[in-house]
């Protein structure tokens, strides 16, 4: 979801306006997603390495977590949506892993999966289940294949994604699911995230669609 703070300078708002107009399109794009009944949807929201942004962007952020974690989880639950957290969680205090916790055991039983990366990397994903993986007996770690290496992953609940989509007009995939994207179908686009149109999101679908996948075969 890339783009806010551009979109903030070219209205001429600081970069934290931008991050409020971000979070209301992430709320508008959840919608078209549940439209088109896609089961397991995943949103890039904060990165590791998002923790060296300024301190009073870093604690807006962190106040649009909470708003959705204590103003909107009730409006998710009822739109069927479960939340599930992945990233190292614990970079955040106390309180704000129990608000996750509560947020995901209320959303359990819905049919809709929203996966939110929160101080997610890939690097530091991997690294951290060779680091499990490491505590391991050697006989365990013989055994090890990709199937139970993704058993240690921050995502191992989460299928590998068909189609990842990235505004913004960067053509990278900047430390987003490095392992589980190489057979996802890849989508950039110029449009900053707040500017994200239904129309554009519609489009790409049409076009996923149009494209034969053989994952190697």
């Amino acid at each position: 979801m890339d783009g806010n703070r551009r979109y903030a300078k070219k209205h001429g708002k600081g970069s934290i306006a931008g991050h409020r107009a971000g979070y209301n399109k992430f709320e508008e794009v959840l919608n078209w997603v549940k439209e088109v009944e896609i089961d397991h949807a995943i949103v890039f929201a904060f990165s590791t390495e998002n923790w060296n942004r300024g301190r009073n962007e870093i604690k807006a952020l962190m106040l649009l977590l909470k708003f959705t974690l204590t103003k909107r989880i009730n409006e998710l639950d009822n739109q069927g949506v479960k939340l599930k957290f992945v990233g190292d969680l614990s970079r955040y205090n106390e309180s704000f892993r129990k608000l996750m916790d509560r947020a995901e055991k209320q959303t359990e039983k819905n049919p809709m999966t929203l996966y939110i990366a929160l101080s997610y990397g890939g690097r530091a994903e991997i690294l951290n289940a060779v680091k499990e993986i490491s505590k391991l007996s050697s006989e365990c770690v013989k055994k090890i294949n990709e199937e139970t290496l993704m058993k240690y992953f921050w995502t191992k609940d989460m299928p590998d994604p068909d189609l990842i989509i990235r505004t913004g007009g960067e053509m990278r995939m900047s430390n987003f699911l490095p392992y589980q994207s190489v057979y996802s179908e890849l989508f950039f686009t110029k449009t900053l995230w707040p500017d994200f149109a239904k129309s554009e999101f519609e489009a790409i679908l049409e076009e996923f669609g149009q494209r034969k996948r053989n994952h190697g075969k």
